[in-house]
């Protein structure tokens, strides 16, 4: 009878430890949820064109007769065309869409959301070869526009930078008569950055990167400057900025493949996945620095 008694005290007490460490492996469970930090997901519903999107060309000054007042109408030409209002009225014939009744990104290139930019709060995409930039928030397109880039003699340095310091109102490194409106540097040493200036309809720039005033505004506000230590090094660097591809100064302006192919330009997810691939874990480490520093500070 007593070698019966320890046994089955042996049994009580082992069940016992196996409900306990059941509980503790519950616990930690919860304790892991609760301190997991979910980043904000961005969505932003686009209106989507009646039909396909197709488009075709007109004449530039007939067009114009009939629709100038048309704001919604205007901004999607503007876009398609690369140009800002003074410049659309100097060409001969413009690209147009058979449909304006969606949102602007339905006529743009870049997609809608990219899933490898889901954990990156903030980036900016430039396409060279499309001449038009995005801006995402978690992965989700949220401003996207025409550019204009640097001409053939000079061009727009590629690959990952980062937005530095800004002004709403400067004067180009290449001419002090020129005025830049909405500037933001990306490279300190060369003097490029993107902010509202003339858009002709096709890259004209001295390597920076024009956009609409409107665009140029947004990106003003929607980019962060960098947190200096001294007036000569870097503390936390700015929103990251990618500039892709190349273009082709000899060939015909791309977007009149539309008229034939109106999918011609388009950007695909695995595209931009591939163009950032590169810079991830650095733009991850910025933005990491970024939210430490604004952790810090608020306190």
């Amino acid at each position: 009878m007593k070698k019966l008694y320890y046994t089955a005290n042996v049994l009580l007490i082992l069940m016992l430890v196996l409900l306990g460490l059941g509980s503790c492996k519950k616990s930690d469970t919860i304790n892991l949820t609760e301190n997991t930090v979910e980043r904000p997901k961005k969505t932003i519903e686009y209106k989507k064109p009646e039909s396909a999107v197709s488009y075709q060309f007109t004449n530039a000054k007939e067009w114009l007769k009939t629709n100038e007042n048309d704001s919604t109408k205007m901004d999607i030409v503007y876009a398609v065309n690369r140009a800002d209002k003074a410049n659309l009225k100097k060409l001969d014939s413009v690209v147009i869409p058979a449909d304006f009744s969606g949102d602007l990104v339905y006529y743009l290139p870049f997609p809608l959301h990219v899933s490898a930019l889901e954990d990156v709060s903030k980036i900016i995409i430039f396409s060279y070869p499309t001449q038009t930039f995005a801006a995402y928030e978690n992965g989700q397109l949220v401003r996207t526009g025409p550019t204009n880039m640097g001409r053939k003699k000079d061009p727009t340095p590629t690959g990952l930078f980062f937005t530095n310091w800004k002004a709403e109102k400067t004067t180009s490194t290449f001419n002090d008569e020129w005025e830049l409106k909405w500037n933001f540097n990306i490279e300190n040493k060369l003097g490029v950055g993107f902010h509202e200036y003339d858009l002709p309809g096709y890259p004209a720039s001295h390597s920076c990167l024009r956009l609409l005033e409107k665009d140029a505004k947004y990106l003003y506000k929607f980019a962060d400057e960098w947190v200096l230590k001294d007036k000569e090094n870097v503390k936390v660097k700015g929103t990251p900025v990618v500039v892709f591809g190349s273009y082709n100064f000899d060939g015909p302006k791309p977007w009149l493949q539309l008229a034939s192919d109106a999918k011609a330009l388009n950007i695909s997810e695995a595209t931009i996945e591939k163009e950032t691939k590169p810079f991830i874990q650095e733009i991850l480490e910025n933005q990491t620095l970024r939210e430490t520093e604004k952790k810090t500070t608020s306190l």
